[in-house]
């Protein structure tokens, strides 16, 4: 009998590698590129939350969510517990976000570390579809996640028909490595329907004065 997951040893796992300084923050990096300052962001299956504690040390308002009570202990101990609470992909909705006392609109929406392997096409369909219903206009999803596994690129880019939410960018790696089919790892970017607010001061352009 297949006794699933063990997300006990998942966790000492991961706790383990947090403690003795594995680089458990790429994907933060990745989100902290694309994002304007001070974003509020939302990561859809944290784990042990290293990518919400990175977020928040460059100034993000970052949050996590997870199903699973031995992952998100580990979260609580290694960073502030108000940052984190129990829920699933396919629940995301403003209203459960706010019953459990989190925000109900971000900016950004990461699931990070084949989240969607878990879900059946069905379940990430209505994950996509909840999503899009809690980003601000202009909004993202980022994805990273095996392209063997289920839930890969072509089950996403079906999963975001319909939602508002269209494929701006897919790479093969954190790191903006071109994507072809044979990649086995993929992050794809997704954009909600509308235009982002722009941000405050330069951000990186400037206007020569005469």
């Amino acid at each position: 009998m297949n006794q699933g997951p063990d997300y006990a040893a998942y966790a000492a796992k991961m706790r383990h590698l947090a403690v003795s300084g594995g680089d458990l923050e790429v994907d933060a990096r990745f989100v902290d590129m694309l994002s304007s300052r001070q974003a509020r962001i939302l990561d859809v299956g944290c784990g042990i939350g290293s990518a919400v504690g990175a977020l928040r040390h460059r100034g993000h308002l970052a949050y996590g969510v997870d199903p699973t009570d031995a992952v998100l202990a580990v979260a609580g101990d290694l960073f502030d517990p108000s940052w984190f609470q129990r829920l699933g992909a396919g629940d995301i909705s403003a209203a459960a976000l706010r019953e459990v006392g989190l925000p109900a609109a971000y900016d950004l929406v990461l699931m990070s570390g084949n989240v969607p392997a878990f879900l059946t096409d069905a379940a990430l369909a209505t994950t996509f579809q909840q999503i899009a219903s809690v980003l601000n206009p202009g909004g993202g999803l980022v994805v990273g996640t095996s392209t063997k596994a289920r839930g890969g690129p072509k089950q996403q880019d079906l999963a975001a028909a319909g939602t508002g939410l269209a494929l701006m960018h897919r790479y093969s790696d954190w790191h903006l490595g071109p994507f072809c089919e044979d990649s086995p790892w993929s992050v794809s970017v997704f954009a909600n329907a509308g235009s982002r607010q722009a941000a405050e001061g330069p951000d990186g352009i400037f206007v020569l004065g005469s």
